[in-house]
């Protein structure tokens, strides 16, 4: 194919030289997409509904248009003849060379091995929910070459060099368990029966759809409800529930809470009142 360009196109010229690369490049995009295309339908077959498929189908679409580019590009190199006498006098100096493309592309090739690291050793993958600090938590959206995308609740999208987020604690919610344990903190007056505060929590508790009703595998309530502390003012009690779904979890906590204050109110259940000390 490249014989056929060069015996139409003059590759001694600008112009030939300008015409020849584009349509190298052309052709090396189309390939890339070609190559895509097939590679994608064979690993869709290969790992349909995991995970791990579509992180590792959404890294190769980013990296093999890539690759062909770079090979597209050496290429018109070395197959253009003043660019070959121009390649071999550059790369005789490739030591010097080497050290200024490295310094400069650093972090470029950080986040590359970064990236190449994160879809071989799975830390996170597409679609899984993952929190990095309370301002980065979502859902992985895609992992590129250079960063990762993560949605977050507010539909806003994170962008994470690969070479940062890599260095980063993520804690992964879906890793291999989507269920999760919330921790549902309520505070009542001291005077208050525990046992009814306790009763409320656990009936409230059973009516959320995302709850796991444990009561029919192995006799225990739906919410765990526990004493945490008893203050001059307040008691603190911790609902202990588990959740089918991680991404639910803020949304099934505000349900609740209101739910079981409602109760409160409609059953007299002694609620704390503000302690304030004078100062004289």
């Amino acid at each position: 194919m490249l014989s056929l360009l060069k015996s139409y196109i003059d590759v001694n010229t600008i112009e030939g030289i300008l015409w020849y690369s584009f349509l190298v490049l052309f052709i090396s995009w189309a390939l890339s997409r070609i190559f895509r295309f097939i590679l994608i339908i064979f690993l869709e077959r290969k790992q349909r509904q995991k995970r791990f498929g579509v992180t590792t189908l959404k890294f190769i679409k980013n990296s093999i248009r890539f690759t062909f580019i770079i090979i597209g590009v050496f290429v018109i190199i070395f197959t253009v003849p003043k660019l070959r006498e121009q390649a071999g006098f550059i790369f005789s100096g490739a030591g010097i060379l080497a050290a200024i493309i490295g310094f400069a592309a650093q972090s470029a090739i950080s986040n590359l091995i970064a990236g190449l690291f994160i879809v071989i050793f799975k830390p996170f993958r597409v679609g899984d929910y993952i929190k990095l600090d309370d301002q980065r938590i979502g859902i992985v959206d895609d992992i590129t070459l250079r960063h990762t995308v993560i949605n977050n609740f507010e539909n806003k999208r994170l962008i994470i060099p690969n070479s940062v987020i890599s260095t980063e604690s993520v804690l992964n919610h879906t890793i291999d368990d989507s269920k999760v344990l919330s921790f549902n903190n309520f505070y009542v007056g001291v005077h208050a029966d525990i046992d009814q505060v306790r009763e409320i929590i656990q009936e409230e508790a059973s009516h959320l759809d995302n709850v796991i009703n444990r009561t029919l595998e192995n006799d225990v309530d739906a919410a765990e409800v526990r004493v945490i502390e008893i203050k001059e003012g307040y008691i603190h009690v911790r609902a202990y529930i588990w959740l089918s779904e991680p991404f639910a979890e803020f949304k099934t906590k505000c349900t609740l809470k209101e739910a079981v204050h409602k109760r409160f109110q409609k059953e007299n259940v002694h609620l704390p009142i503000p302690l304030h000390k004078i100062v004289e």
